[in-house]
């Protein structure tokens, strides 16, 4: 695998950059991000190329077909859960939920990881997925001061404070499904649909590779310490990393448990999924944009969320205005040159209204953040200017 390449391209037809990490390695153990999204020998990414065949290429009706082929087969007789569907009561579980219920005559039981913190609008969703939607939850907190002392290790160590909780909103699912003998899970769409190699979306399944492995506490990595020198160092007992182990993979194929895209069967559009929450689930966006972009209703359930997106902005030059800016440009909801005017108008916006909250429930210092934050600028991406930090290849 190569490192970031050291020269900045632009995709020709979105906004994203070369220096994208591949979402696998992005929420994997390792401190160095070595893999990217791929590029064709025009300058288009993959996401976009995706976004083509996505929009011309496949027969919607046929794979809708397919899923009510899948639902009849696994579908509840006597009223028992028939699928886990993992997630938080956004946007996107929110129709996954509702629509698989209430159009395709599932019975799903909803599955969600807590955030570091709820902010105000995303317990609001959480609550209305459940009372408004209509859905049997578990609701799978972490022990907080475990979670705070890995998040904390995770920004200082990896400059990625929402590694921790990444690890275990993967591996919630599977989990209860484990438990409770479902062999079904419905994902939301497959992350191959913004960079990853566009074989991933030919297949609806999910690699269990995600969430099983070895349980080696040598091994397994948690804010880049490992789970044995949580436990030798830092008053861990081992009982405690439990929600954060791998599943056995051994247990996961005994019953057959099969991870399904629901994005493989109908086509994704987070903007059509986000109007489809509103109506069915009390689905609210935030009354303000979110730092870092100008959308009102992506990623706004956790106080973390900002922080998370200002950290991408400042290891890969992309910020959350990228990250929205690009889908909206492969959904046909705004054009490339307003997509740059977003980005370098919000992508490098500092986030004040929840960092003090964060840097408290992290227990570090503002001196130590902006340290942090400082030495994880790649030299190829920033410079310094008068004392201030400057983005050398911004996007025009």
């Amino acid at each position: 695998m190569k490192k970031l390449p050291e020269k900045v391209i632009y995709c020709k037809k979105c906004v994203i950059s070369n220096q994208r990490p591949s979402s696998v390695v992005e929420f994997a153990k390792q401190k160095d991000v070595k893999e990217t999204i791929i590029f064709d020998d025009d300058g288009v990414c993959n996401a976009c190329n995706y976004a083509e065949i996505k929009n011309n290429k496949i027969d919607w009706e046929a794979r809708e077909r397919e899923l009510r082929e899948l639902c009849d087969k696994y579908r509840s007789r006597n009223g028992s859960y028939d699928c886990v569907i993992p997630g938080s009561g956004g946007k996107d579980s929110a129709f996954t939920s509702h629509i698989l219920k209430y159009k395709y005559n599932m019975n799903p039981l909803t599955v969600t990881w807590a955030p570091h913190q709820y902010t105000d609008i995303g317990w609001k969703n959480f609550q209305n997925w459940i009372d408004i939607g209509g859905f049997d939850n578990i609701l799978v907190t972490p022990n907080g001061k475990l979670h705070r002392l890995i998040t904390k290790f995770a920004f200082l160590n990896l400059c990625h404070p929402f590694q921790p909780f990444i690890i275990g909103q993967k591996i919630v699912g599977p989990r209860i499904a484990l438990e409770k003998n479902i062999p079904l899970i419905f994902y939301g769409e497959n992350q191959a649909e913004y960079g990853n190699n566009i074989e991933e979306n030919d297949t609806p399944l999910m690699d269990n590779k995600f969430f099983t492995g070895e349980r080696d506490l040598d091994k397994l990595i948690l804010g880049g310490v490992s789970a044995r020198e949580l436990i030798n160092k830092h008053n861990v007992r081992e009982s405690d990393l439990n929600l954060y182990l791998p599943l056995e993979k051994k247990f996961v194929k005994k019953i057959n448990i099969e991870m399904h895209y629901l994005g493989y069967y109908l086509k994704w559009d987070p903007q059509e999924m986000y109007y489809y929450a509103v109506n069915n689930t009390g689905f609210s966006s935030n009354d303000e944009r979110t730092e870092g972009s100008y959308s009102k209703y992506s990623g706004i359930d956790d106080k973390m969320d900002t922080l998370h997106y200002f950290t991408s902005f400042i290891k890969f030059g992309l910020g959350r205005a990228s990250y929205d800016a690009a889908q909206e440009i492969r959904n046909n909801k705004i054009t490339r040159e307003e997509g740059i005017i977003l980005v370098n108008k919000f992508d490098a916006e500092i986030p004040k209204k929840y960092v003090i909250d964060m840097l408290e429930y992290m227990n570090i210092s503002e001196d130590t953040f902006w340290e942090t934050i400082d030495k994880n600028r790649p030299k190829h991406l920033w410079k310094k200017n008068n004392n201030n930090w400057e983005l050398i290849n911004k996007i025009k």
